[in-house]
């Protein structure tokens, strides 16, 4: 049977995409300049690269596989994250380079730009992860130029009014995206979510794909958390993000057992935990000096998001009829927020003068009320923006499937 959404989706999305990339050539036509290698001095680049691909790997492939553990919607999971990560990236270049637009008329491109415009579409991928199933891609389009640009907003306003330095501003990206996602899905809620969609499962295979999307996260987020640092603590950064790894997935694995009625792992609540003690020490990188504490915030971290994954979640479902698919309050907003904690009593217990302490407390907690505003006035403007008719979300019969926007071939299509 036909899909039902297949013709509004034709007459929507595809003048939708050629309108916005045809204005992206526009703007990359009048403002864009590549910023050319000193031949003499290829540092930079050869510095570069090898992170840019690092990052890469994490937004195309982490992030893509991660979403495909509904068991009947692999491609949409894996090809819409293609979408909005590309999509993001290209707005995000062009929003992070109107500073020396307006100087000099001219937005330069070199990898670090781009570097920082991939990190900026995280925040976006991290969002749409709480309406993973229950959205179209042209709903995905606004919701990722949207949040791009409260993301960006959010930055400039960090750094130009509070002076917080590029590599904290934007590690924030955990909490504005969850956040941010949290109020999609609490205002775009759908009847019958507590009964649970009838699509809404994983297999086997599903879970593997899912996983994989894990191990590629797991693999590159030292390069995630150390791309913007300075050279001087470039190691520390990367040391730290690995233990604080390693001890949020051995810590996940066990909580997993002891939360389980039958003593058996979980493979979905493990993905949303194993992760969780990079997204903490991204957010304080900068102060987190000694192993230990990259470890303890790790260890902290894993617990925060398995108490989230098992019931907050569910509390958030039952009590505020706002279903987190992804579980991304879990799995980046409470990690990130303990990061930005453990960021604010770091940098108090090695400051000697009080008048320091107390003025960097006062800017940090306007640091997080910032991006907490910011980011919930954001999700709630796109999410009232959704609810008009024009872009024709799926039934719930349709959610969490990919022939409702996807053609999928079975085996007796193929023979025909």
């Amino acid at each position: 049977m036909a899909p039902q959404y297949a013709p509004s989706l034709r007459s929507r999305l595809a003048p939708l995409l050629l309108i916005l990339q045809t204005g992206f050539i526009i703007i990359a036509a009048l403002c864009f300049e590549t910023k050319e290698t000193n031949k003499l001095d290829r540092k930079p680049f050869l510095h570069y690269y090898p992170e840019f691909q690092d990052v890469n790997v994490m937004v195309i492939l982490g992030f893509g596989f991660l979403c495909t553990f509904p068991v009947r919607y692999g491609f949409s999971g894996s090809g819409f994250n293609l979408l909005v990560a590309i999509i993001a990236t290209q707005w995000a270049l062009i929003l992070n380079g109107i500073d020396s637009w307006y100087n000099t008329k001219i937005i330069r491109i070199d990898l670090k730009s781009i570097i920082k415009a991939e990190l900026c579409a995280v925040s976006a991928l991290i969002s749409i992860g709480s309406v993973l199933g229950k959205t179209n891609p042209v709903q995905l389009t606004p919701i990722a130029l949207l949040e791009v640009t409260g993301f960006v907003l959010n930055e400039w306003l960090l750094q130009t009014l509070l002076k917080v330095r590029p590599p904290n501003s934007i590690m924030l990206l955990h909490v504005f995206g969850a956040l941010f996602g949290l109020m999609l899905t609490w205002i775009l809620y759908r009847d019958g979510s507590k009964q649970g969609f009838e699509k809404e499962k994983y297999d086997e295979k599903s879970g593997l794909f899912s996983m994989l999307g894990v191990v590629f996260l797991w693999m590159f987020w030292p390069s995630f958390n150390s791309v913007l640092v300075d050279d001087r603590t470039r190691l520390k950064a990367v040391c730290s993000t690995y233990l604080a790894l390693a001890v949020s997935a051995v810590t996940a694995a066990a909580l997993a057992v002891l939360s389980s009625p039958r003593g058996k792992l979980n493979l979905i609540q493990m993905q949303s935990c194993i992760l969780s003690g990079g997204a903490a020490v991204g957010v304080s990188v900068s102060v987190v000096q000694q192993p230990w504490e990259a470890m303890a915030l790790g260890f902290t971290a894993a617990i925060l998001s398995t108490l989230g994954y098992r019931y907050l979640k569910t509390h958030l479902l039952i009590a505020f009829e706002c279903h987190d698919t992804c579980a991304v309050l879990s799995t980046h907003g409470l990690p990130g927020l303990l990061g930005w904690l453990a960021q604010l009593v770091l940098q108090i217990k090695d400051c000697d003068d009080h008048t320091v302490a107390v003025r960097f407390a006062v800017f940090h907690i306007c640091t997080l009320f910032t991006t907490v505003s910011l980011s919930l006035s954001m999700g709630t403007l796109t999410a009232f923006l959704l609810k008009w008719k024009f872009w024709r979300p799926p039934q719930n019969k349709k959610c969490f499937d990919d022939q409702a926007f996807w053609e999928v071939f079975t085996h007796k299509s193929q023979k025909r």
